[in-house]
């Protein structure tokens, strides 16, 4: 049977994660302009009021009661949740196996785009890494045989093929046609636990934490988490700031986060009628199109980071790293974005989900809780306080990292990139 040419469009609580932004009731003017002041304010004030580092990383936090320290760590406590873990994933594939193939009716495309990708983010700065104690994967790859002794991963892959799984599922989410179909998803969770099971066979149990996608997607996002370990293990309560300032520099994180940011980015562009209109028209196909605004976006983010970069070395020769020194700052932006982008799809496509897998059929999604200017200020506070966020972590950075006399100075590529990422993040809301 052949393929269609241009694929039949997603369900539209599927299809993206705000509806139709330029439909907004938000003025231009005050968006762009309380955007400005809030990054201008906060950086004035840090270069006034900050002059040295405040972070501690991994050496603070305020220890919780040992009680808690030994039930979160009991043999008990692990094993239920990989239980959790199996037992959620055996479900999602009897949906898939035995269910409908209509989103409509089955649960498993909003278990994977909803329940999974989204809900990671309320639980991972809830919670912790959450995907790491609960990932199947692990599960599975505890009870196979060990062929041979693992491998150490080289230092230099760092989370880079984390970052690759992740630019292949945004592009399956936001790209590939028939995505919700049970076919694809089958064929795209068997490929995903071949190579990773196959990974950690090779390379042990350290293979998750540097290539299962969704476990380092959690993990990064767990850095705002006000739970947290310190370097020696206790569980500790702490400011996200010293979580972020703990986030280890390795090879990947500057690709991990702008894919994540790229991908959000192009997420909200999507639902423009000049991209439809052109994507409808582009005598490339709609896919191959799509594709390539998807890679352009991504592209375009690590671009504007990388000329950031640049600019920090010419400011300070002595900083060998620039492009990892201040990734970690990139983190609350990204937050920001995927809560403007996808706070509605959570919060209605979500329970609708659950309401399905419990056996409801063609269950209705709840109203959204906020009205349409709700939703707006929602939006545009999210990709604010994110970069506010993003402003703080760099300046105790560059007071760390710069002599005195440049520590300001040093910032203001990082300021001018703030301000672009903002206002082009609000632009995308309100385009």
């Amino acid at each position: 049977m052949t393929a269609p040419t241009t694929p039949a469009p997603l369900p539209l609580p599927l299809a993206h994660g705000v509806g139709a932004q330029h439909d907004l009731p938000l003025s231009p003017f005050y968006a762009y302009a309380g955007a400005f002041a809030a990054l201008f304010v906060s950086f004035l004030s840090l270069g006034l009021l900050w002059s040295s580092s405040r972070f501690r990383g991994e050496l603070a936090g305020r220890p919780l009661p040992a009680a808690v320290q030994r039930l979160a760590d009991a043999p008990a406590t692990r094993t239920a949740l990989r239980l959790l873990g199996v037992a959620a994933a055996l479900v999602l594939v009897l949906h898939l196996l035995l269910g409908p193939d209509d989103p409509d009716h089955n649960p498993a495309p909003g278990a994977v785009y909803v329940l999974l990708w989204v809900g990671l983010v309320p639980a991972s700065l809830l919670l912790g890494p959450v995907w790491r104690l609960v990932n199947p994967l692990r599960a599975l790859h505890g009870l196979l045989p060990a062929p041979r002794p693992p491998r150490p991963l080289p230092a230099r892959l760092g989370i880079r093929p984390a970052a690759a799984g992740l630019l292949l599922f945004t592009w399956l989410e936001l790209v590939a046609p028939d995505n919700t179909s049970t076919p694809v998803l089958l064929a795209v969770l068997g490929a995903h636990t071949a190579v990773h099971l196959l990974g950690a066979a090779r390379h042990g149990p350290a293979w998750f934490a540097h290539a299962d996608p969704f476990e380092v997607y959690s993990s990064l996002l767990a850095r705002l988490s006000p739970l947290g370990r310190r370097a020696d293990r206790r569980l500790v309560l702490r400011s996200p700031f010293n979580g972020l300032d703990a986030t280890p520099p390795m090879p990947g994180l500057v690709a991990t986060v702008c894919v994540l940011l790229g991908s959000t980015a192009y997420d909200g562009f999507s639902d423009n009628p000049r991209w439809i209109t052109l994507l409808q028209t582009s005598p490339l196909g709609r896919t191959p199109t799509a594709t390539l605004g998807l890679l352009g976006a991504v592209v375009l983010v690590a671009a504007l980071y990388g000329l950031c970069a640049g600019s920090l070395r010419l400011v300070h020769r002595e900083l060998t790293t620039p492009l990892t020194s201040f990734s970690h700052s990139l983190l609350p932006i990204a937050l920001g974005y995927l809560v403007a982008h996808y706070f509605t799809l959570f919060v209605t496509e979500g329970p609708r989900t659950v309401i399905m897998a419990v056996g409801t059929d063609n269950a209705s999604a709840p109203a959204p809780p906020l009205g349409p200017s709700g939703l707006a200020t929602l939006q545009v506070a999210a990709i604010v306080t994110g970069h506010v966020l993003g402003v703080v972590a760099a300046h105790d950075r560059s007071v760390r990292l710069f002599p005195p006399e440049r520590a300001v100075a040093g910032q203001l590529p990082l300021f001018v990139l703030m301000i672009a990422y903002t206002l082009g993040g609000i632009g995308l809301l309100i385009a």
